[in-house]
């Protein structure tokens, strides 16, 4: 409970001073981290936060529930864009499976000896993208919007495709040996089927049912926000009853409700937006404890280099080559290779990976997790500047 009415106490002040803050490039997600370094780090802390409870876990999975639902309902189709594609399937096709890839295998030689199974986990958990740390760069007009539009798109739903192949890596590393790895691939496709079909037919319903609801006048824009707020749990607790995997369910709930939500209008989607923010903040807070833990008594270079590999080459060159020939020019491609900022969604993974794998295993994952989100947290919040003012000058030169 202390830890619940910290985190409020901080969203509250936070709210109080955002544009100040803002002005000093102190974000929300750096302030939460911090936050949580100083308030929960050592034997007795300020703030005891148990991450082992089983409550967690399942906060944590509703967590992750939530903002995949809101991220398959937040990529923005760019209806201004005289290109309608801006490579996102190439993005997430070719690019982020090449970059799990070679993360699996740089994590083999960095790391050598290491499971297979833990490093396709690590790798799962450090290359998805999130757009927290680089949010301000999104907005910014200085940049062309195809390259916006790329990050955006490719941001909302790299985590929704991640999620059940890191289900089924989790699940071959803690599978009893009755269990063959036959068993699991059939087991996972079945979940995943079931919840697309629960994904399908719930958000479907929703958007019918919403659109008839308004046209009837039986409710209002303003008050079907409850019902777009109340979706994500509805799939998530629907697929696990029914033995889906109910992140995906949440997911395929979004895109399949997105595009009513959008034409009802009256930001309808507003109310869980600010209900995924509210958690994300709090995911932040519990980044600065998993970080003063895991680095309490020093960092190894390993997981620094393993980090910079996961930010830099890892990504940079899968995304450079995969979005070749879709309009960019190379300095939008340099900038979509490097702004591949990592976040909440790799912060959700590790917690998840933590509570379910034996505890050398797990803090394994988390050690590389904090050192990648740290690194980017650094180096794409000190970068998205300087490259806006670079388009900027850029814009300005080719007009002249």
């Amino acid at each position: 409970m202390l830890a619940l009415l910290v985190v409020l106490s901080l969203l509250f002040a936070w709210a109080l001073a955002a544009d100040r803050l803002a002005r000093w490039s102190i974000t929300a997600p750096l302030a939460f981290a911090v936050a949580g370094i100083v308030l929960t780090r050592g034997y007795d802390p300020a703030v005891p936060l148990d991450l082992e409870a089983h409550s967690t876990y399942r906060g944590v999975e509703l967590v992750l529930a939530v903002l995949l639902f809101v991220d398959a309902t937040e990529a923005e189709q760019y209806e201004e864009l005289e290109q309608r594609s801006v490579g996102e399937g190439r993005l997430l096709f070719l690019a982020l499976p090449v970059s799990v890839v070679l993360a699996t295998l740089a994590g083999a030689a960095v790391f050598p000896g290491t499971n297979w199974w833990l490093l396709g986990v690590t790798a799962l958990v450090v290359m998805p993208m999130d757009l927290a740390p680089i949010s301000m760069f999104l907005r910014d007009r200085r940049v062309p919007l195809r390259v916006r539009a790329a990050l955006n798109i490719e941001g909302g739903f790299s985590d929704g495709l991640i999620s059940p192949l890191f289900v089924f890596c989790i699940a071959n590393l803690v599978r009893a040996h009755s269990s063959s790895f036959a068993d699991l691939v059939v087991r996972a496709v079945k979940e995943a089927g079931l919840a697309v079909v629960v994904g399908i037919v719930l958000g479907y319903l929703a958007s019918q049912l919403v659109r008839r609801a308004l046209g009837a006048g039986w409710a209002s824009a303003g008050t079907l926000r409850l019902a777009s707020l109340v979706l994500p749990f509805m799939a998530y607790a629907t697929s696990v009853l029914v033995g889906g995997n109910g992140f995906v369910a949440a997911f395929v709930t979004g895109l399949c409700y997105s595009a009513a939500a959008h034409a009802v209008g009256g930001n309808n989607l507003e109310l869980v937006h600010d209900m995924a923010q509210l958690m994300a903040f709090a995911v932040w807070f519990t980044f600065g404890k998993l970080t003063a833990d895991e680095f309490a008594s020093g960092i190894g270079w390993g997981v620094v280099l393993y980090g910079l590999l996961a930010l830099t080459v890892l990504r940079f060159v899968p995304v450079y080559f995969a979005v070749a020939g879709k309009g960019f020019d190379r300095p939008e491609r340099c900038a979509l290779g490097w702004l591949g900022s990592r976040g909440v969604t790799s912060i959700v993974f590790a917690v998840l990976a933590v509570t379910q794998l034996p505890p050398a295993e797990g803090r394994f994952v988390v050690n590389a997790m904090c050192a990648t989100v740290l690194l980017s947290v650094v180096l794409h919040g000190v970068s998205v500047v300087p490259v806006a003012r670079w388009f900027e000058r850029r814009a300005t030169a080719g007009t002249k």
